[in-house]
């Protein structure tokens, strides 16, 4: 998550440059060949353009909201993760009678929410974090799940014994969940918890089972292909046939103007249709990249800051100080 005031101009280009080149060439070839080798029957009607460019205006706008819901969605369900882990530590350290075994609850979440970001940054075949534009951008930046794995971040807050079955397990977070579910059962049996306080973990338990779905929901199921396919189809198409669209309406303009100008107005198609064209392929590029809110691209959904925050304040619930804050990355990139 960029938590600048906003991504710079210079920036912005670098990040689209390849587009630019590509959008270069096929701005000059037709220009060249009607103004150069004669070929004026290339120019199309400018309202199959037209046409074409609400058409296209509306899929890309289609997408951006789509994948901005999805933003949208993941951030709130961590938010709730966030809002609910510290209810989990303020239960911990009020209804279980023995403090270190408080401590144990509150470590295993800890835990489950290692285990979750590990998951949520798993790579999938649909995401773009590869990509030759995302991969350059990511040398901005560090993500903290690639940089550690989840093995050692257990290892800090589970004994031996229980990290081995979670490395093992199919599904590692709700593996945590269970081992909690069952820690609980053992402090009811115990008398460290009343009949009324277990019941409050168990639902607690259960609601951290939904997040978890919501959140896996979000990172297993891709933004529809055929929607992503199809309107990047569409621009690519815009993009190519605006040169042709525009030469037409260009060179009537020829006979409006004087001096240097008159008889040159095709060449100002180059320009003009390049600013077009990358409007739209960045608008589309723009969705590309925010409809994986966890992949680990700039514009995520920042969950490893989330759980940092989070293990901050239960620590304060025990009176223990908190954790070294990561240091910020000078892009203004928060993972």
């Amino acid at each position: 998550m960029h938590t600048g005031k906003s991504y710079k101009l210079p920036e912005f280009l670098l990040w689209t440059r390849r587009s630019i080149y590509v959008l270069l060439l096929l701005t000059v070839i037709p220009v060249v060949l009607y103004e150069v080798v004669g070929l004026t029957w290339l120019a199309i009607p400018w309202g199959v353009v037209f046409l074409l460019g609400a058409t296209v205006a509306l899929s890309a706008g289609f997408k951006n909201v789509q994948t901005y819901n999805r933003t949208q969605d993941a951030q709130q369900v961590w938010s709730q993760i966030a809002s609910s882990s510290r209810i989990w530590g303020a239960m911990c350290r009020d209804l279980v009678a023995d403090p270190a075994r408080a401590r144990s609850l509150m470590d295993r979440h800890l835990a489950w929410l290692a285990a979750l970001r590990h998951q949520m940054r798993e790579v999938k075949p649909w995401e773009n974090a590869d990509k030759a534009y995302n991969a350059e951008y990511l040398r901005l930046y560090t993500i903290p799940e690639r940089e550690r794995s989840l093995e050692s971040e257990l290892a800090r807050y589970l004994p031996c014994d229980e990290v081995a079955p979670i490395l093992n397990s199919r599904s590692k977070a709700l593996q945590v969940l269970g081992l909690q579910s069952r820690a609980t059962k053992a402090m009811l049996a115990d008398g460290q918890l009343t009949m009324a306080g277990f019941t409050d973990m168990q639902k607690s338990i259960r609601d951290f089972q939904d997040l978890q779905g919501r959140s896996e929901r979000i990172k297993n199921f891709p933004y529809p292909r055929q929607h992503a396919f199809i309107n990047t189809l569409f621009v690519r198409i815009l993009c190519v046939l605006l040169p042709f669209g525009m030469i037409g309406e260009f060179e009537r303009l020829n006979d409006v103007v004087d001096g240097w100008a008159r008889g040159h107005m095709v060449w100002f198609v180059i320009p003009l249709s390049l600013l077009i064209c990358w409007m739209y392929t960045s608008l589309d590029q723009v969705g590309e990249s925010t409809e994986n809110p966890f992949e680990g691209g700039a514009n995520d959904v920042p969950i490893s800051q989330i759980c940092e925050d989070v293990e901050n304040d239960l620590r304060e619930l025990l009176g223990e100080a908190p954790i070294a804050a990561a240091a910020q990355a000078e892009s203004d990139i928060v993972m």
